[in-house]
């Protein structure tokens, strides 16, 4: 299995609602780079926060990458997401390569269960940050983190 986690870009430091920030400029040109990593990649699914900057984020990667796939905004990828909750919600799905399009503190933490299989060490995932994830089963410990790339 394959899992990638994508933290979304640069967003903007205020809106009515954190929920309602939008992308900056530099954070839809970061989407864009980063996202040229996923190319050539088996993806199956992208699951994303319903927060704008995640649904801004993904569809930055739907274009750039011609992804015709499934891309569903799922309710526990926001930032103080449950870990567990999300993890029973994860270990349902049945495809073998993921996209998660999320935020920190949560894909910070979920990285660092998945590869170290303790919440104490977390990846460092700056806005656009990009993570891939491979193993047998989504399960603490039980992943290896396969590459981190950030855009600057």
């Amino acid at each position: 299995m394959k899992l990638w986690l994508l933290r979304h870009g640069e967003a903007e430091p205020r809106a009515r609602t954190d929920a309602e920030r939008n992308l900056t400029e530099q954070g839809r040109r970061d989407v864009r780079e980063i996202a040229g990593h996923l190319r050539n990649r088996p993806l199956q699914t992208i699951l994303v926060s319903p927060y704008q900057r995640a649904q801004q984020t993904a569809e930055i990667v739907r274009q750039t990458l011609g992804f015709s796939g499934s891309c569903e905004t799922v309710p526990w990828l926001t930032p103080d997401s449950d870990l567990r909750d999300a993890l029973l919600y994860l270990d349902r799905r049945t495809e073998e390569h993921l996209l998660l399009v999320t935020h920190q503190p949560f894909v910070g933490a979920l990285g660092g269960w998945l590869v170290h299989g303790q919440l104490s060490e977390s990846l460092p995932m700056a806005t656009s940050s990009l993570a891939e994830l491979e193993g047998e089963a989504l399960a603490g410990g039980l992943m290896h983190l396969a590459s981190l790339r950030h855009v600057r």
